[in-house]
C-alpha cells in the first residue's frame, strides 16, 4: 500500500487514509535544493532548517499551535519571493469588486472567460503568467491581519478558484502568487518568523485536488510535458509527485486525442 508523502514528513492521519493498490510510492520525497526559485526556511521536529522552494511556508511537524511571536532565534527568516515577472498579466482588484464577488477584473485583464479553458492560447498563459494586486482598504486603519486573513478577500479567491480551478498553474510562482493564492485558499496561521504556516492535511489535499484538474487541463490543452508541469507545480509547496500516479490517472481519463 503505497500513500502520500510530502517532501518532508507530516504528522498526519491523511498519510493513513489515502492510499492506493500499488507497491510503489506515487508521491516520494525528494530534495528541492536545486529549485531555481527563491526558498523558504522550515521548521522540522529536530528543530532543523530545511529549504523548500515555495513563498511562503508549511510546518512540516504537524504542529499547528504556533505563537505569533514564536521568539526561537535557531532559524533565520525566509527571504522575500522573487519580483513579478515582467510582462505578466496584472489583475486588480479593490473592495468594491471583492465585496462584489466580482470576476469581471480577472477575465479583462487576461481575456480569459471560459470556466473549463482559457479561450485564447494556453501555452501565452503559461509563459506569461498571472499575477494579482489587491487595493483592499481596512475599515481599521490599524487592523494588523494579512490580507489572507480577510475572510472577503478569501471568498473572492474561492469563487475565483470554482471557476478556475486550473488557475494555479499560470500564476507568476517565482513571485509567490502560488503560494500566496494557496493561503487564500487553506487554514493557515501567521507566523513573524516562518510567514504563512499551512495547516498540513488542508495542504495535503489541495495539492492533490490541484494534481487532478492541472494535469487533465494541460493534456486537453495539448502543453508539451504535462507531467513535468504539474511535478513543478506540487514541488512549488513541498511535495513531489511520482509518475506511478499519472498513470493511473491516464488509464481512467481518456485522453483529448
Amino acid at each position: 500500500m503505497a500513500t502520500i508523502r510530502p517532501l518532508y514528513p507530516l504528522s498526519s492521519p491523511l498519510k493513513q487514509c489515502i492510499n492506493i493498490h500499488s507497491s510503489t510510492p506515487w508521491i516520494y520525497s525528494k530534495s528541492t535544493s536545486d529549485s531555481p526559485v527563491s526558498s523558504i526556511q522550515l521548521h522540522t521536529n529536530q528543530h532543523q532548517q530545511r529549504q523548500v522552494a515555495a513563498g511562503v511556508a508549511f510546518n512540516p511537524s504537524g504542529n499547528y499551535d504556533l505563537s505569533l511571536y514564536d521568539d526561537e532565534n535557531d532559524t533565520q527568516k525566509a527571504p522575500p519571493p522573487m519580483p513579478p515577472k515582467e510582462g505578466r498579466y496584472e489583475v486588480v482588484i479593490d473592495t468594491n469588486i471583492i465585496r462584489g464577488l466580482d470576476l469581471a477584473p480577472f477575465e479583462s485583464a487576461t481575456g480569459i472567460t471560459s470556466p473549463l479553458s482559457a479561450n485564447a492560447n494556453p501555452k501565452e498563459f503559461l509563459e506569461r503568467t498571472i499575477g494579482f494586486t489587491i487595493n483592499y482598504t481596512r475599515e481599521d486603519e490599524y487592523d494588523p491581519r494579512e490580507l489572507s486573513e480577510f475572510p472577503d478577500i478569501r471568498l473572492w479567491f474561492v469563487r475565483l478558484d470554482a471557476v478556475y480551478p486550473w488557475l494555479p498553474v499560470v500564476l507568476d510562482w517565482r513571485a509567490g502568487e502560488l503560494a500566496r493564492y494557496a493561503a487564500m485558499l487553506l487554514p493557515h496561521q501567521m507566523s513573524l518568523r516562518m510567514g504563512v504556516v499551512f495547516n498540513p492535511e488542508a495542504l495535503e489535499l489541495f495539492i492533490m485536488q490541484k494534481v487532478f484538474v492541472v494535469y487533465s487541463w494541460l493534456k486537453e490543452n495539448d502543453i508539451p510535458m504535462p507531467r513535468l508541469k504539474t511535478k513543478d507545480m506540487a514541488r512549488m509547496l513541498g511535495f513531489g509527485i511520482g509518475d506511478e500516479l499519472f498513470d493511473l490517472i491516464d488509464k481512467q481519463i481518456p485522453t483529448s486525442s
